[in-house]
C-alpha cells in the first residue's frame, strides 16, 4: 500500500479495548507506546488482534501538549 504520510512506525499491538462504537488500540513501537482510537468497525474490518504486526501512521495538522 502506498501512502503519502511520512510519519510511519512499525510495531506490535499490545492491547485492545473494544467498545460499542470506538476501540482503543495500544501499539508498542521502538520509541515507546502509541495509543490510537479508531471505530470498532474498523478494528473488526482489520481483524486486529494482540500480537499483530502493524504500521502506525500519523497524519496530523496539530499536535498539542499542555501542562
Amino acid at each position: 500500500m502506498e501512502i503519502s504520510a511520512r510519519n510511519q512506525m512499525s510495531g506490535t499491538v499490545q492491547g485492545i479495548k473494544s467498545g460499542s462504537v470506538m476501540a482503543e488500540i495500544t501499539v508498542n513501537v521502538d520509541a515507546g507506546t502509541i495509543a490510537a482510537v479508531i471505530t470498532d468497525s474498523s478494528r473488526e474490518h482489520l481483524n486486529l488482534q494482540e500480537g499483530d504486526l502493524v504500521t502506525v501512521v500519523i497524519k496530523a495538522t496539530e499536535v498539542m501538549i499542555a501542562k
